[in-house]
Protein backbone atom coordinates (compact mmCIF):
# COMPACT_ATOMS: atom_id res chain seq x y z
CA UNK A 1 0.00 0.00 0.00
CA UNK A 2 1.29 3.98 -1.17
CA UNK A 3 2.01 5.80 2.11
CA UNK A 4 -0.52 8.41 2.03
CA UNK A 5 1.89 11.87 1.46
CA UNK A 6 1.77 14.34 4.41
CA UNK A 7 1.04 18.11 3.87
CA UNK A 8 4.94 18.09 4.35
CA UNK A 9 5.70 15.69 1.18
CA UNK A 10 3.43 17.80 -0.72
CA UNK A 11 4.86 21.35 -0.01
CA UNK A 12 8.47 19.83 -0.66
CA UNK A 13 7.18 18.24 -3.72
CA UNK A 14 6.04 21.54 -5.15
CA UNK A 15 8.85 23.49 -4.18
CA UNK A 16 11.13 20.19 -6.06
CA UNK A 17 9.19 21.34 -9.22
CA UNK A 18 9.04 25.19 -9.22
CA UNK A 19 13.00 24.58 -9.11
CA UNK A 20 12.94 22.59 -12.28
CA UNK A 21 10.44 24.69 -13.59
CA UNK A 22 12.71 27.43 -12.97
CA UNK A 23 15.82 25.68 -13.71
CA UNK A 24 14.14 24.88 -17.45
CA UNK A 25 13.37 29.05 -17.93
CA UNK A 26 17.14 29.66 -16.98
CA UNK A 27 16.47 31.07 -13.43
CA UNK A 28 17.06 29.79 -9.86
CA UNK A 29 13.93 29.07 -7.25
CA UNK A 30 14.91 31.73 -5.65
CA UNK A 31 13.60 33.57 -8.30
CA UNK A 32 9.85 32.16 -8.07
CA UNK A 33 8.04 33.54 -5.35
CA UNK A 34 5.23 31.01 -4.28
CA UNK A 35 2.33 31.79 -2.68
CA UNK A 36 0.51 29.41 -0.61
CA UNK A 37 -3.39 30.03 -1.06
CA UNK A 38 -5.37 28.86 1.74
CA UNK A 39 -8.99 29.29 0.68
CA UNK A 40 -10.05 25.79 1.03
CA UNK A 41 -6.92 25.19 3.53
CA UNK A 42 -7.61 24.26 7.57
CA UNK A 43 -6.00 26.32 10.14
CA UNK A 44 -3.99 23.25 11.37
CA UNK A 45 -2.30 22.98 8.01
CA UNK A 46 -1.64 26.90 7.72
CA UNK A 47 -0.15 26.71 11.36
CA UNK A 48 2.36 23.61 9.92
CA UNK A 49 3.32 25.37 6.80
CA UNK A 50 4.13 28.40 8.68
CA UNK A 51 6.34 26.07 11.09
CA UNK A 52 8.06 24.91 7.97
CA UNK A 53 9.27 28.63 7.13
CA UNK A 54 6.44 29.42 4.62
CA UNK A 55 5.56 33.04 4.72
CA UNK A 56 3.52 34.13 1.05
CA UNK A 57 0.16 32.95 1.96
CA UNK A 58 -2.70 34.18 -0.48
CA UNK A 59 -6.57 34.50 0.13
CA UNK A 60 -9.34 34.68 -2.53
CA UNK A 61 -12.14 36.79 0.07
CA UNK A 62 -11.30 39.52 1.98
CA UNK A 63 -13.58 38.22 4.90
CA UNK A 64 -11.63 34.53 4.61
CA UNK A 65 -8.69 37.27 4.59
CA UNK A 66 -9.12 39.09 7.46
CA UNK A 67 -10.30 35.83 9.49
CA UNK A 68 -6.76 33.67 8.59
CA UNK A 69 -4.82 37.32 9.12
CA UNK A 70 -6.32 37.91 13.28
CA UNK A 71 -5.66 33.46 13.14
CA UNK A 72 -1.89 33.72 12.38
CA UNK A 73 -1.38 36.73 14.45
CA UNK A 74 -2.81 35.12 17.73
CA UNK A 75 -0.65 32.09 16.67
CA UNK A 76 2.09 34.19 16.90
CA UNK A 77 0.84 36.05 20.02
CA UNK A 78 0.63 32.49 21.51
CA UNK A 79 4.51 31.58 20.64
CA UNK A 80 5.56 34.90 22.04
CA UNK A 81 4.04 33.86 25.28
CA UNK A 82 5.72 30.40 25.04
CA UNK A 83 8.87 31.86 24.51
CA UNK A 84 8.43 32.86 28.22
CA UNK A 85 8.24 29.60 29.64
CA UNK A 86 10.10 26.44 29.80
CA UNK A 87 9.01 25.59 26.46
CA UNK A 88 10.99 28.47 25.12
CA UNK A 89 13.29 26.30 22.80
CA UNK A 90 10.10 24.60 20.72
CA UNK A 91 8.46 28.59 20.39
CA UNK A 92 12.11 29.51 19.06
CA UNK A 93 11.95 26.75 16.73
CA UNK A 94 8.39 27.53 15.63
CA UNK A 95 9.38 31.04 15.16
CA UNK A 96 12.26 30.37 12.90
CA UNK A 97 10.89 30.23 9.62
CA UNK A 98 13.24 28.46 7.08
CA UNK A 99 12.12 30.53 4.54
CA UNK A 100 11.31 33.47 5.71
CA UNK A 101 11.85 36.12 8.89
CA UNK A 102 9.85 35.39 12.15
CA UNK A 103 6.14 36.76 11.86
CA UNK A 104 6.82 38.36 8.77
CA UNK A 105 3.97 36.56 7.12
CA UNK A 106 2.85 37.98 3.50
CA UNK A 107 -0.34 37.95 2.55
CA UNK A 108 -1.51 38.56 -0.95
CA UNK A 109 -5.13 39.67 -1.94
CA UNK A 110 -5.72 37.56 -5.32
CA UNK A 111 -9.39 37.57 -5.77
CA UNK A 112 -12.02 40.02 -6.98
CA UNK A 113 -11.52 42.79 -4.48
CA UNK A 114 -14.86 45.22 -4.28
CA UNK A 115 -14.56 48.56 -3.81
CA UNK A 116 -16.34 48.15 -0.46
CA UNK A 117 -13.84 45.68 0.69
CA UNK A 118 -10.95 47.40 -0.18
CA UNK A 119 -10.49 49.25 2.95
CA UNK A 120 -9.82 45.85 4.96
CA UNK A 121 -7.82 44.09 2.01
CA UNK A 122 -5.27 47.17 2.05
CA UNK A 123 -4.84 46.78 6.23
CA UNK A 124 -4.17 43.41 5.87
CA UNK A 125 -1.99 42.80 2.37
CA UNK A 126 1.05 43.24 1.15
CA UNK A 127 0.26 42.81 -2.13
CA UNK A 128 -3.12 43.38 -3.91
CA UNK A 129 -2.49 41.28 -7.24
CA UNK A 130 -6.25 42.19 -8.57
CA UNK A 131 -6.29 44.98 -9.34
CA UNK A 132 -8.84 45.51 -12.64
CA UNK A 133 -10.76 48.47 -12.89
CA UNK A 134 -9.80 52.28 -12.56
CA UNK A 135 -13.02 52.34 -10.01
CA UNK A 136 -10.56 50.21 -7.91
CA UNK A 137 -7.39 51.52 -8.48
CA UNK A 138 -9.15 55.15 -7.43
CA UNK A 139 -10.27 53.21 -4.36
CA UNK A 140 -7.27 52.33 -3.23
CA UNK A 141 -5.68 55.70 -4.17
CA UNK A 142 -8.29 57.07 -2.13
CA UNK A 143 -7.20 55.43 1.14
CA UNK A 144 -3.45 55.75 0.79
CA UNK A 145 -4.06 59.06 0.73
CA UNK A 146 -5.97 59.10 3.88
CA UNK A 147 -3.45 56.09 5.44
CA UNK A 148 -0.45 58.50 3.98
CA UNK A 149 0.74 55.17 2.81
CA UNK A 150 1.90 53.40 -0.65
CA UNK A 151 -0.27 50.57 -1.97
CA UNK A 152 1.51 48.07 -4.05
CA UNK A 153 -0.91 46.70 -6.26
CA UNK A 154 -0.63 43.82 -9.13
CA UNK A 155 -2.72 45.02 -12.87
CA UNK A 156 -4.91 41.79 -13.41
CA UNK A 157 -5.51 41.35 -17.00
CA UNK A 158 -7.97 38.70 -18.41
CA UNK A 159 -5.47 36.67 -20.96
CA UNK A 160 -7.69 33.85 -21.68
CA UNK A 161 -10.83 35.99 -23.17
CA UNK A 162 -13.17 34.09 -21.23
CA UNK A 163 -15.88 36.44 -20.30
CA UNK A 164 -16.60 34.47 -16.93
CA UNK A 165 -12.84 35.55 -15.52
CA UNK A 166 -11.91 39.11 -13.87
CA UNK A 167 -9.72 40.99 -15.26
CA UNK A 168 -8.95 43.95 -17.38
CA UNK A 169 -9.86 43.20 -21.25
CA UNK A 170 -6.02 43.42 -22.94
CA UNK A 171 -6.41 45.91 -25.30
CA UNK A 172 -7.67 48.19 -22.52
CA UNK A 173 -4.54 47.08 -20.03
CA UNK A 174 -1.93 49.33 -21.24
CA UNK A 175 -4.07 52.29 -21.04
CA UNK A 176 -5.08 51.38 -17.36
CA UNK A 177 -1.37 50.67 -16.68
CA UNK A 178 -0.43 54.29 -16.99
CA UNK A 179 -3.81 55.97 -15.59
CA UNK A 180 -2.63 53.49 -12.00
CA UNK A 181 0.98 54.18 -12.29
CA UNK A 182 -0.04 58.30 -12.44
CA UNK A 183 -1.51 57.37 -8.69
CA UNK A 184 0.41 58.70 -5.64
CA UNK A 185 -0.29 55.96 -3.53
CA UNK A 186 -0.58 53.04 -5.60
CA UNK A 187 2.31 51.57 -6.98
CA UNK A 188 2.04 49.56 -10.02
CA UNK A 189 4.66 46.33 -9.30
CA UNK A 190 3.33 44.14 -12.26
CA UNK A 191 0.57 42.31 -13.44
CA UNK A 192 -1.62 38.73 -13.15
CA UNK A 193 -3.36 36.65 -15.39
CA UNK A 194 -4.83 33.43 -14.93
CA UNK A 195 -5.24 30.89 -17.96
CA UNK A 196 -8.38 28.55 -18.73
CA UNK A 197 -8.78 25.64 -16.48
CA UNK A 198 -7.63 22.40 -18.81
CA UNK A 199 -6.09 19.58 -19.34
CA UNK A 200 -4.49 20.73 -22.41
CA UNK A 201 -1.18 22.40 -21.55
CA UNK A 202 -0.53 24.02 -24.96
CA UNK A 203 -4.05 26.21 -24.46
CA UNK A 204 -2.51 27.06 -21.02
CA UNK A 205 1.08 27.60 -22.54
CA UNK A 206 -0.56 30.27 -25.34
CA UNK A 207 -2.35 32.62 -22.51
CA UNK A 208 1.09 32.30 -20.62
CA UNK A 209 2.84 33.78 -22.97
CA UNK A 210 0.08 36.40 -24.43
CA UNK A 211 0.77 37.63 -20.85
CA UNK A 212 4.26 37.35 -20.46
CA UNK A 213 4.48 39.81 -23.86
CA UNK A 214 1.55 41.87 -22.74
CA UNK A 215 3.63 42.27 -19.20
CA UNK A 216 6.94 43.16 -21.09
CA UNK A 217 4.78 45.56 -22.94
CA UNK A 218 4.13 47.64 -20.66
CA UNK A 219 6.95 47.26 -18.93
CA UNK A 220 8.73 49.19 -21.57
CA UNK A 221 6.14 52.23 -21.13
CA UNK A 222 8.64 52.93 -17.88
CA UNK A 223 5.37 52.87 -15.39
CA UNK A 224 6.27 51.95 -11.78
CA UNK A 225 9.45 53.43 -11.63
CA UNK A 226 11.19 50.89 -12.87
CA UNK A 227 9.59 48.17 -10.30
CA UNK A 228 7.45 46.99 -12.50
CA UNK A 229 8.71 43.49 -12.27
CA UNK A 230 6.02 41.06 -10.91
CA UNK A 231 4.22 38.46 -13.20
CA UNK A 232 2.13 36.23 -11.16
CA UNK A 233 0.62 33.14 -13.18
CA UNK A 234 -0.33 29.55 -12.89
CA UNK A 235 -1.95 27.77 -10.29
CA UNK A 236 -1.88 24.00 -9.18
CA UNK A 237 -2.52 23.16 -12.31
CA UNK A 238 -0.46 24.85 -14.12
CA UNK A 239 2.20 26.81 -12.30
CA UNK A 240 5.20 24.68 -14.15
CA UNK A 241 3.90 25.95 -17.38
CA UNK A 242 3.59 29.46 -15.78
CA UNK A 243 7.33 29.70 -15.00
CA UNK A 244 8.66 28.31 -17.75
CA UNK A 245 6.45 31.18 -19.48
CA UNK A 246 7.85 33.96 -17.39
CA UNK A 247 6.27 33.95 -14.34
CA UNK A 248 7.48 34.59 -10.92
CA UNK A 249 4.81 34.89 -8.47
CA UNK A 250 2.41 31.42 -8.99
CA UNK A 251 -0.65 30.75 -6.61
CA UNK A 252 -0.86 27.30 -5.50
CA UNK A 253 -3.80 25.92 -2.89
CA UNK A 254 -4.99 22.42 -3.44
CA UNK A 255 -1.29 20.83 -4.79
CA UNK A 256 -0.15 21.75 -1.61
CA UNK A 257 -3.24 21.17 0.70
CA UNK A 258 -4.84 18.15 -0.19
CA UNK A 259 -4.15 15.10 -1.10
CA UNK A 260 -5.03 13.78 -4.75
CA UNK A 261 -7.97 12.29 -5.51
Amino acid sequence: MTAVATLEDRYTEVHDRVAEAAERSGRRAEDVILVAVTKAAEPEQIRQLIELGHRDFGENRVQQLVQRVGMVEEYFERMRVLSHTRSAREADRLLSGTRGEPDKIRWHMIGHLQRNKARKAVDCCRLIQSVDSLRVAEELQTIGFKKDIDIEVLLQVNCSGEDTKYGCPVPAAKALAEQIDSMGHVRLRGMMTMAQLTDEPDVARLTFGRGRELFEEIAKLGVGDGRFNLLSMGMSGDYQIAIEEGANIVRVGSAIFHEPQ
